[in-house]
């Protein structure tokens, strides 16, 4: 994770955790705990960024094989919502392999910086 530049202990879980909820409850959409087989095997959902829906998804490293799958689940429901005319992804540059992306239609919008991280910034309609 890119802008992970601290010490992952149990306060920044907790801030993370809050932060997350805080989320939903002001937007009423956020991230979810993601399960396979009764196994938690990451998280990842929407979370708005001004007026856009970013989704993220981050996976333990035995379960990367599902990512196009939950990807594929989380997209369904974004099609399906009436707040989301569209997806943006937020990518860091070292990330080459965008085949995933092109293939669903994703297009690149360009460079963006977030917590002065760089992100290479794609997006998909969804209405």
């Amino acid at each position: 994770m890119p802008l992970l530049t601290f010490a992952w202990d149990d306060a920044a879980v907790k801030k993370f955790v809050a932060q997350k909820e805080e989320c939903w409850n002001r937007d009423g959409l956020g991230h979810w705990a993601i399960l396979s087989d009764g196994r938690y095997v990451g998280w990842g959902g929407f979370q708005k960024e001004g007026d856009e829906w970013d989704f993220g998804l981050v996976l333990r490293p035995d379960a990367f094989g599902l990512g196009t799958r939950i990807s594929r689940k989380a997209l369904e429901y974004a099609i399906a919502d009436e707040r989301i005319p569209f997806v943006t992804f937020l990518l860091p540059p070292s990330r080459r392999n965008l085949g995933a992306l092109k293939r669903i239609g994703a297009k690149f919008v360009g460079e963006i910086e977030c917590d002065g991280a760089r992100f290479l910034k794609f997006q998909l309609e969804t209405a």
